[in-house]
């Protein structure tokens, strides 16, 4: 290994099948770049980290590898795709009073102290000194319904109950324990339900089904937006992901009427795996070894203060259009989106060739089959193995056919 080599370590947790494509496709570029899986172990804080870049699916579970992570960000400049203490502390809640400071359509949203306080120190006390009692149907009147009803935070495993009139909406309630809770007007009806994908300056944009099978969620749908539509949602994914410090995180937004309300999008660390993305999977392969290597060879240095201010003077009476679009311009020089296309078409001019040709290997067949062996039951298998294995090669076959042809070697 020289001097000059690149090393990105792969901090992960129950991924499979997405960092054997990483390794295999970087390992064919011919670049000066070693690739390690991060193990977890007890570390010494001053004990030097070496990383140029680390891949991290831990950081928003995992308190280990958050504060390893950490530590290699203040003593050893390595840079991460996602900004720790942004992940640790931007609950959903931050989120949705950020952009609305920004003028984005957030719907509607209020949030109701929790339900019960059992098991809660000295929270009976102070509730019942200054606690005020309140009417959870005519909240829900003024806020309109059908309303959604969310963990302030995320949640974590906690699901999203729907009222639709106020005894669905009490009972709701009563089932969140002491859970503080987000009351949010559903934007319904609506005729586009989009997931867009951002990682560095690169977005994907996919029609969604939430209430679909995991597998069947990222919907295989084909120009179903308009360039306006694609662009404001490019400027939306870009504008969050930047303010928040957040390399790689999805944004899912309704359309209704016209207008795109942003509803849900503090998810850094989206899911990689192809039982999920499946035909969008070797997008998010590429656009990983895309952003990794040009941050790891370009020694990109990693933002640590998140510096709101610069979004915060953009001119609030301008346009909404106009003001995203400031927005967006903001968060694109803070991804170098410049510099990052100039360093694809120098430094990576075979990956799509090679990253099309590995596709179709028995390699990615196989890591495909793997991931389905740790989700699904063994009767299951063959099935879904062959599934996700048609969808991918149906995203070679569009590849192969599109307007911009491959590149050969």
């Amino acid at each position: 290994m020289t001097s000059t080599t690149r090393r990105i370590g792969l901090s992960l947790g129950a991924d499979i099948c997405w960092p054997i494509a990483y390794e295999h496709i970087v390992n064919q570029l011919g670049l000066d770049v070693a690739i390690d899986r991060v193990p977890i172990e007890p570390f010494d804080l001053e004990q030097s980290i070496d990383y140029d870049v680390v891949i991290d699916r831990l950081t928003h579970w995992y308190g280990v590898r958050r504060e390893w992570i950490k530590k290699a960000l203040l003593l050893d400049d390595v840079y991460v795709f996602n900004n720790p203490w942004s992940v640790q502390s931007m609950e959903k809640q931050t989120t949705y009073c950020a952009m609305m400071r920004l003028g984005l359509h957030v719907p509607k949203t209020w949030l109701i102290p929790p339900k019960s306080y059992k098991d809660v120190p000295d929270l009976e006390r102070t509730l019942q000194s200054y606690a005020k009692l309140f009417d959870l149907p005519a909240i829900g009147e003024q806020i309109g319904y059908p309303i959604f009803m969310k963990p302030y935070d995320g949640g974590g495993w906690v699901g999203v109950a729907k009222a639709d009139d106020g005894e669905e909406l009490a009972q709701a309630y009563d089932e969140s324990g002491n859970l503080v809770m987000h009351l949010q007007r559903g934007i319904v009806p609506h005729d586009a339900f989009v997931r867009c994908i951002g990682l560095g300056p690169q977005v994907r944009y996919v029609r969604y089904a939430p209430s679909a099978p995991l597998h069947d969620r990222y919907t295989i749908d084909f120009d179903f937006l308009e360039p306006d539509d694609v662009k404001e949602l490019e400027d939306i994914t870009l504008t969050i992901n930047a303010f928040f410090g957040w390399d790689f995180n999805s944004c899912e937004s309704l359309r209704q009427d016209g207008t795109w309300y942003p509803i849900d999008f503090a998810n850094p660390c989206p899911d990689s795996q192809v039982t999920s993305l499946h035909f969008h999977w070797p997008w998010l392969i590429k656009a990983k070894i895309r952003w990794s290597l040009f941050c790891a060879m370009t020694q990109r240095k990693m933002r640590l203060n998140l510096s709101w201010g610069e979004f915060f003077e953009v001119d609030p009476d301008l346009p909404y259009r106009e003001r995203l679009t400031a927005y967006a311009n903001i968060a694109r020089k803070r991804f170098d989106a410049d510099a990052f296309e100039s360093f694809c078409k120098s430094e990576l001019a075979d990956l799509d060739s090679i990253a099309w040709d590995w596709f179709g290997t028995e390699d990615c067949h196989n890591a495909i089959r793997a991931k389905v062996a740790a989700l699904y039951p063994e009767d299951e298998h063959d099935e879904f193995s062959e599934l996700f294995w048609r969808r991918v090669q149906l995203w070679r076959e569009r590849e192969r056919d599109s307007n911009q042809p491959r590149k050969t070697r």
